[in-house]
């Protein structure tokens, strides 16, 4: 089609064409400003809930429909930035987690060594502890670890045991060892939106050890967001920052479909967490990653894929507005 708004509306359409991830070509990293990546990957979990894999493919699914300019920002973010999908992590022995970590490090060493900016969608937890291990120390954040603004309702700094269910480098365990690796300045990174009733009353304490700037969900509703804010900027200012954003943050209402779900309490609804996430704004991103959906229980109108769409779409905004 040669008419620009007729092929923006058809671009828009999740059920035409074939489905990258927000439209984007499908090639390499060489020469993009930010990669688009899948990690099907549902080994680090370990719990039944093993459908994370199928993240990706949802998201793609649906993503097109997120393919938009930012309102707030005043920017069209696939014009600011060459965004390509480099397509998925090839994982060939998918049910070795240890394996697979390595794998994914040996990935995303490539997208590293290209200059581009990974944005990523899971896959569990587990993946940032593969990405970060190609990331920290490296090309992208000239030789720094990187900082973590992490959203989760959960530490993933597992240090009572040194495996869960058989996979040692889980998704319970990368903010311990990528601290120890010297991936990750805990004292420079902020964890925000814990909460739950968790199995240990001395669950927190393993953060507070390696230096994590903590912000319990409790905690953020008693401070309010704009304080919370203030603290990501004092925190992160001039440091290399990998976001990663655990959907089980969000409201259960919000993103049913979702592994380890936190019921017991409200989690953030989608202008909270936004609004997090653009504390970041100019900040130097190094990259980002959206974890945890489970396709298999999303909602019929797939509300879990579109909200992890949505929050996809911040972090590729944030990183082109920081180039415009």
């Amino acid at each position: 089609m040669s008419d620009p708004y007729q092929t923006s509306i058809m671009e828009n359409l999740y059920w035409w064409g074939i489905p990258t991830l927000f439209r984007c070509p499908n090639q390499g990293p060489e020469g993009a400003d930010i990669a688009l990546v899948g990690v099907p990957h549902s080994t680090g979990n370990g719990t039944t809930e093993r459908d994370q894999h199928l993240g990706p493919r949802a998201l793609r699914n649906v993503s097109s429909v997120a393919r938009r300019v930012h309102a707030e920002f005043q920017l069209d973010p696939w014009a600011a930035a060459r965004v390509v999908d480099v397509g998925d992590v090839p994982l060939p022995r998918a049910n070795d987690n240890e394996a697979c970590i390595e794998d994914i490090t040996a990935f995303y060493k490539t997208i590293d060594a290209a200059g581009a900016r990974p944005v990523s969608v899971g896959g569990d937890h587990s993946i940032t502890g593969g990405i970060v291990q190609a990331l920290g120390g490296g090309k992208i954040t000239g030789g720094a670890p990187v900082c973590f603004l992490h959203l989760d309702a959960h530490t993933d700094v597992f240090t009572k045991v040194d495996h869960f269910l058989g996979a040692r480098k889980s998704a319970a365990h990368w903010g311990a060892y990528l601290a120890d690796q010297g991936k990750v300045d805990p004292t420079h990174s902020m964890q925000i939106g814990l909460r739950g009733h968790a199995r240990t009353l001395d669950w927190l304490q393993p953060s507070y050890d390696y230096g994590y700037n903590v912000v319990t969900m409790k905690e953020f509703r008693q401070r309010g967001l704009a304080d919370v804010v203030a603290q990501i900027r004092e925190v992160l200012a001039g440091r290399p920052v990998y976001i990663t954003f655990d959907l089980d943050c969000l409201d259960p209402t919000i993103a049913p479909g979702v592994s380890n779900i936190e019921a017991g309490e409200k989690g953030f609804d989608i202008d909270e967490a936004v609004g997090l996430l653009r504390a970041v704004r100019g900040m130097n991103i190094v990259g980002g990653d959206v974890v945890c959906m489970m396709p298999t229980k999303d909602a019929p109108n797939q509300i879990t894929a579109l909200t992890a769409a949505a929050v996809m779409f911040e972090m590729i905004a944030l990183i082109a507005d920081q180039k415009r």
